[in-house]
């Protein structure tokens, strides 16, 4: 049975619903996006004797899977808004030439970070906290993960341009076909296959690929608004810098959180060892399954706000705005409040082992103290991204993470006895002072610009 092909139509009716039809779909997705490597780190933790060890290897891939990320951030979240605001403006042209341009990007960089990745692994993985004995893992499952590079870069990269359209649960779609792939085939390459580590490697990239395939079918076929053609892969030295504008937001957060990444590992190396890179493998891992639903909300947020800017519908903005503050903060309060009362179960779900349990409640605590301020920084910055404001979305998610967190991984462990708690309270300190002046930094500046331009809101028709 075919699924139904639903539009939003983000001009009209109420702007919180248009949020909403949007943002569920992508909250799923983004849900089922994490379970990709969420899977991946529980079946390895379950491997027999090697479990905590192989998990420990996976933890220090992360880094480089990050940074390629980043890059799909830097064209997919760059490129999307614009695309929305030319929809906005009634300028689907240039909405077409702007996704063609994106992909173009993206296949090439894909190719560049490919090759670079398997001639450098070696020295890349030493550098980001390895040891002789955690290495092997790591370089099991990287050399294999390389080989989806492109897949991944297709599918993260261009389907904000399915979201952009208003199709939120053809996005979702996407998103459920690899990770319903990889939650099936991880237990047979793993296990039945004997293929430990490079088995769950190549599941990942199996499930890359299909919704890589699905996402080019969709935008190349006819129910898309706006359509992949070769016509629009001209490069346009304007249409690129526009898009790498608004995209170095998305990348240098993505980016500072490798390089947070690289830091911690390294840091808990000479700290702690093995076991507590373990450790913040597990707690990247948890602080994973509690921020997406907020990345799903923002980013659903982002091409209704989008679109309505271009309108100058400022008023549908501003609850926008509102809405989403207020659904962000409560939500990781609550969150705050769930990891205090269950912290084991938590890291349970990825390892059973007395040791990491012992060491990572503790830590636990520590990284997730204050929790909530995280959401005013995903608000604050998906509020900057989809109003198209590139150097102060930015300068914050540089602040945060490269000019809060980073320092004060490498100072905290030497004030007053840390250690490696030192690295873990460098997290919630970021999360008060990142995320307080990026929040409010935004309400002082983009509300007094849409204060006072408002444009009729459209009944729905």
């Amino acid at each position: 049975m075919e699924m139904r092909t639903h539009q939003t139509n983000f001009s009209t009716g109420n702007v919180y619903r248009n949020i909403m039809e949007v943002a569920v779909p992508m909250i799923i997705a983004q849900i089922l996006n994490l379970l990709y490597n969420i899977v991946d780190r529980i079946y390895i933790g379950r491997i027999p004797e090697i479990g905590a060890t192989a998990l420990t290897g996976v933890g220090l891939c992360f880094p480089i899977i990050t940074l390629i990320t980043a890059f799909t951030y830097l064209f997919g979240n760059g490129g999307a808004p614009l695309c929305s605001m030319e929809r906005g403006r009634g300028n689907e042209k240039e909405a077409e030439m702007l996704m063609g341009n994106t992909f173009v990007m993206l296949i090439g960089t894909g190719v560049i970070l490919t090759v670079t990745g398997l001639l450098f692994y070696r020295p890349i993985l030493y550098a980001f906290g390895a040891s002789d004995v955690t290495f092997p893992y790591a370089s099991g499952y990287i050399k294999i993960y390389l080989l989806g590079t492109l897949s991944v870069m297709v599918t993260l990269g261009m389907n904000p341009f399915i979201n952009s359209q208003g199709f939120g649960n053809m996005g979702m779609l996407t998103i459920l076909i690899g990770a319903v792939l990889n939650i099936v085939l991880d237990p047979l390459f793993i296990f039945v296959l004997h293929m430990g580590v490079r088995g769950a490697a190549v599941a990942t990239i199996i499930s890359q690929f299909c919704s890589a395939v699905w996402v080019l079918r969709f935008l190349c076929g006819k129910k898309a608004v706006l359509t992949l053609k070769k016509s629009a892969m001209i490069i346009s030295g304007k249409r690129v810098k526009d898009i790498i504008s608004l995209g170095m937001s998305g990348f240098f957060m993505a980016f500072t959180n490798s390089l947070v990444q690289i830091v911690c590992n390294a840091t808990l190396q000479t700290w702690g060892g093995d076991i507590y890179v373990g450790v913040m493998t597990v707690l990247n891992s948890v602080r994973d399954i509690f921020t997406m639903p907020v990345q799903g909300l923002t980013n659903g947020a982002s091409p209704v706000m989008s679109f309505n800017y271009g309108e100058k519908a400022y008023d549908r903005i501003k609850k926008a705005i509102k809405f989403i503050t207020i659904v962000c903060v409560v939500y990781t309060f609550t969150g705050w409040g769930i990891l205090k009362l269950a912290p084991e179960f938590f890291i349970r779900i990825f390892n059973n082992d007395p040791e990491l349990l012992r060491k990572g409640v503790p830590a636990l605590h520590i990284y997730f103290f204050g929790f909530c301020f995280m959401a005013l920084q995903f608000t604050g910055q998906s509020v900057f991204v989809a109003l198209g404001k590139a150097k102060r979305a930015t300068f914050f998610s540089l602040l945060r993470k490269a000019f809060i967190v980073v320092p004060l991984t490498i100072l905290l462990p030497y004030v007053n006895g840390l250690g490696t708690d030192g690295v873990f309270w460098a997290e919630p300190i970021s999360n008060l002072a990142g995320g307080c002046a990026c929040f409010f930094t935004m309400l002082a500046t983009v509300l007094s610009e849409l204060n006072g331009k408002t444009k009729p809101e459209k009944k729905r028709s």
